[in-house]
């Protein structure tokens, strides 16, 4: 099955050697978003409900580079440096979806690149 790699000017470029999003079949894997504005680079300020709703606008840039949406989100996983602000991170994870939510893990890490306080990676498929 060949795999092929999704970019988005609008979405920070990966830091590393991975791709930002990858599609194999009718799936897409998008990596780890942290907070980061695609423009600068650079993490933006604010509390986790505004770090929050950056790491979706950017995987919603990369869902669109690759013709989906946040609809078509099936699977999450959100890492947050302090599970203290679990409630503020829903609250905003909230407004990015509607029923049926995908299905979600949130774990609490030691630490997260850059030292972001919220990442957030998704699985999107194209039937859904």
């Amino acid at each position: 099955m060949p795999k092929h790699a999704i970019a988005s000017p609008k979405a920070p470029k990966a830091i590393g050697p991975y791709s930002a999003a990858l599609r194999a079949g009718q799936l897409l894997f998008v990596s780890g978003q942290v907070p980061l504005d695609p423009d600068t680079g650079m993490m933006i300020d604010g509390d986790i409900g505004t770090q929050t709703r950056q790491v979706l606008q950017n995987i919603g840039a990369l869902l669109e580079a690759a013709g989906l949406s946040l609809q078509h989100v099936v699977r999450t996983t959100v890492f947050l440096a302090d599970m203290n602000e679990f409630t503020d991170m829903n609250e905003a994870y909230r407004t990015a979806f509607v029923e049926p939510y995908p299905a979600r893990s949130t774990i609490q890490a030691a630490r997260l690149p850059r030292d972001a306080r919220v990442e957030i990676d998704v699985i999107a498929s194209y039937d859904a």
